[in-house]
């Protein structure tokens, strides 16, 4: 692993109803060998990104992570009602960071039935 001047962002938009999802919470995680480490949790403002980079330069580090999206949740409070369970309720992107230097954003197209991501920059 190798430290650099990097960061993670995201961005999140609600592609059923044509806006940023806003008010949705994330958790990001950091995965080595068999352990899952929290290193944060933050919820999308009101243009469907954080506030702050998910993941500053000063954490920024290679490896395996997770962003965890809490879909379910988001869109119960947008009027989309489902009977329990939810068909998406929390979405898990597991990426990999190799270089440390750089930016990586990782965005998430969301509606109720079905969701994309990829790298963004």
């Amino acid at each position: 692993m190798r430290k650099g001047g990097g960061f993670l962002t995201t961005h999140v938009l609600d592609t059923a109803r044509g806006v940023p999802a806003a008010g949705l919470r994330i958790d990001l995680w950091r995965l080595e060998g068999g352990t899952r480490a929290a290193l944060a949790s933050m919820a999308t403002n009101a243009d469907g990104r954080t506030d702050a980079p998910i993941l500053p330069a000063e954490d920024f580090d290679t490896g395996t992570y997770e962003l965890a999206f809490h879909a379910g949740d988001y869109l119960r409070t947008q009027g989309f009602a489902d009977e329990a369970p939810f068909f998406l309720d929390v979405i898990p992107i597991r990426f990999g960071i190799n270089d440390a230097a750089v930016h990586y954003h990782v965005p998430l197209l969301l509606s109720p039935y079905g969701y994309s991501t990829y790298r963004g920059s």
